[in-house]
């Protein structure tokens, strides 16, 4: 190779069907075409331990490959990693779990899709059979940031029959501080709009141009898609708001139900106590000037889970919610060790 021969990430697209997705009620492709990344010595003997890496709300798994000026894209990072000896050669896939309404949340919906469920009973079966994966949980992981992050964490509460290391950097959690605080402003837009739902996002839809000042009802609508859906109603506008918009009170039974999607009630449950203390890691991070007060939550849990005996790693940094991925050089390499042994 001459000095002026670059070798590329070797990143492969697989397209796999669903039937899980099938039909699903916002009309979103059940046909999904996953990322993967293979290390440099990937071939037709060798097995690797594999990370599942979920993207964050607005995004899906091709965003891990979006150029950046003066940062490294996911697969640049993992191959310096690995070429530096900094990391074992692990297989990393990045699914897409996206939506109409943005993001899924990694979760069953009935007005969304059984995310969930596809990326559990369909994607990691899928993977493990079409790739030159070690297919156990003992060799795989799970990790993620923001919505990715609160994904993770909650698969690998509900799913240690699947995964033996979860990495949750800046995930959501402590749902009042960092929710709670966006309803006045989606109200408010939702004002504009006759408050329906509908309307506002049927116009939404048709803009070549988001308006960024409008995010904050983009962002509700998906977490009550997720949170608190509505089937008797028709898509879009599928979920019930945990608030009434003329007022912008809390609903309490809708927000209950949002609540019991929180890690931090979760983690009130011995079911997912004994989940995290089976993990062979987990790492928690966030920015300390996180603008959605996620260090809070992070503080919380880290103590709840100190109280649980479960043993992690929490570490803060001196940032805050964006342009973060930088972390995953702490992550990666420490989940990929954790699983290749």
């Amino acid at each position: 190779m001459s000095r002026d021969t670059v070798a590329m990430p070797r990143v492969v697209f697989e397209a796999i069907d669903s039937p899980v997705l099938e039909n699903n009620p916002l009309g979103d492709p059940s046909r999904r075409h996953i990322p993967v990344y293979l290390p440099p010595s990937y071939d037709d003997t060798k097995r690797f331990p594999v990370i599942y890496l979920l993207a964050g709300f607005a995004s899906t798994g091709m965003s891990f490959l979006n150029y950046g000026f003066g940062r490294q894209t996911v697969p640049e990072m993992l191959d310096a990693l690995i070429v530096q000896g900094a990391m074992p050669e692990t297989i990393v896939v990045m699914p897409d779990c996206m939506n109409r309404y943005g993001g899924s949340q990694y979760v069953d919906s009935t007005a969304t899709g059984a995310y969930e469920t596809y990326l559990t009973g369909e994607l990691i079966p899928c993977i493990d059979r079409r790739f030159r994966t070690l297919p156990s949980s003992r060799h795989r992981a799970v990790a993620g940031k923001s919505s990715g992050g609160f994904g993770a964490l909650r698969l690998g509460m509900r799913h240690p029959e699947l995964f033996s290391a979860v990495a949750c950097h800046s995930g959501d959690m402590d749902f009042d501080l960092c929710y709670r605080p966006n309803f006045p402003a989606a109200a408010r837009i939702l004002e504009k709009h006759d408050g329906d739902i509908a309307t506002f996002f049927n116009r939404w839809e048709t803009l070549d141009k988001k308006p960024r000042g409008e995010f904050a009802l983009l962002d509700c609508m998906a977490m009550a898609a997720a949170y608190s859906p509505d089937p008797s109603r028709p898509a879009p506008g599928n979920m019930r708001l945990p608030f009434e918009p003329r007022t912008c009170q809390l609903i309490p039974d809708v927000w209950e139900q949002w609540k019991g999607f929180d890690p931090l009630t979760m983690l009130e449950e011995p079911r997912y106590q004994e989940a995290l203390g089976s993990l062979g890691l987990l790492l928690l991070d966030c920015g300390a000037l996180d603008e959605y007060h996620l260090q809070f939550g992070h503080r919380r849990f880290s103590d709840m889970a100190c109280r649980a005996g479960i043993q992690h790693r929490y570490e803060e940094f001196p940032d805050t919610h964006t342009d973060t991925s930088y972390r995953y050089r702490i992550s990666l390499p420490l989940l990929a060790e954790a699983i290749s042994g």
